[in-house]
């Protein structure tokens, strides 16, 4: 019995049967149709790793500027209320400058004229001391 023919096992040509190399470039390009596809791909998402970074960066960025600026807000309402209790004091300073000054003069006023009455009060002294004196003088004179 003679044994089954099997196909030859295949040995590298130098010179391929014409479907061996039409299989071959078929295999290539579908390599580097996957190449490319893969590339695209890669590209595609890459593209969109980038746009999703930058939207990231700036929606960090949107928050860092909201609450540095929250924190200027907060700054700018403090000192606006600051002012307004700056302008406040300023003007009761100014009112009790005033008041001071018309106590002042009123002290000074009734100063005087404690002052006065001191002198009127000296001079009642001396015209009843000196009243005295003649009233005495008239006594020693008519006895």
């Amino acid at each position: 019995m003679a044994s089954p023919k099997r196909p030859p096992a295949r040995t590298r040509l130098l010179h391929q049967p014409e479907t061996e190399v039409g299989g071959l470039e078929g295999s290539l390009l579908q390599l580097l149709q996957n190449h490319q596809h893969s590339a695209l791909r890669l590209r595609e998402q890459t593209e969109r790793a980038k746009k999703e970074s930058i939207s990231n960066a700036k929606r960090v960025s949107d928050l860092l500027v909201d609450a540095l600026n929250g924190g200027v807000q907060d700054c700018y309402a403090v000192e606006k209320s600051i002012e307004i209790e700056i302008r406040t004091l300023a003007a009761t300073i100014a009112k009790f400058m005033k008041q001071t000054d018309q106590w002042l003069a009123t002290t000074n006023a009734m100063n005087s004229a404690m002052k006065e009455i001191g002198d009127f009060e000296n001079w009642m002294k001396t015209m009843d001391f000196d009243c005295k004196s003649i009233n005495a003088a008239i006594r020693n004179i008519y006895e």
